[in-house]
């Protein structure tokens, strides 16, 4: 009887001594790339990749819009963690229609891609008289406290859908701090 209460009392104590070991990593070759993924339980129940310090674009940002020289335009952008942006645009009028909205996506350690869409207004008859679609490649600083990139803006008809003007040029932003 002592054979074999021996076993599992063993494979206890190894499974014990198992639990209270430190976590380790394994891998060949740049641990730079290696990182730990947290877990949130529950009924729905996922897999986050965990925060190691890398700055996000997820945040305020006051931005200009520059084409030949000069500054098209300006304001304050959110880029929200659902991957959804909008932008209140300071050189344009509430009448015009001075917010619009757009979805983004990382592209690579410090650079985003930006889709985003606008309507615009006549302000004297309120009548639509633009759809605009403005992309932008932007790269966050390693700091996480500047953007840098592209933009171009497309103005389309609201009724054939034919492009009505087309710019391109320089986009920056600054991340509004809390302080």
């Amino acid at each position: 009887m002592g054979i074999f209460s021996r076993g599992p009392l063993l494979g206890l104590a190894a499974l014990g001594s198992l639990a209270l070991a430190a976590p380790a990593w394994a891998g060949c070759g740049d641990t730079a790339t290696v990182s730990p993924a947290a877990w949130t339980g529950g009924s729905e129940a996922q897999l986050w990749r965990a925060n190691l310090g890398t700055p996000s674009i997820i945040g305020m940002w006051s931005v200009q819009f520059f084409a030949g020289g000069n500054m098209i335009d300006f304001g304050y952008a959110q880029w929200h963690a659902d991957g959804t942006e909008i932008m209140n645009s300071g050189g344009r009028s509430p009448a015009s229609e001075n917010f619009c909205l757009g979805v983004w996506a990382q592209t690579g350690p410090f650079s985003y891609k930006l889709n985003h869409f606008a309507l615009s207004y006549d302000p004297g008859t309120g009548a639509l008289n633009g759809k605009v679609n403005i992309k932008e490649d932007v790269t966050l600083d390693q700091k996480g406290a500047q953007f840098d990139g592209t933009f171009t803006i497309d103005v389309f008809d609201p009724n054939s859908n034919a492009l009505l003007q087309h710019v391109g040029g320089r986009i920056v932003g600054r991340r509004v701090a809390v302080n």
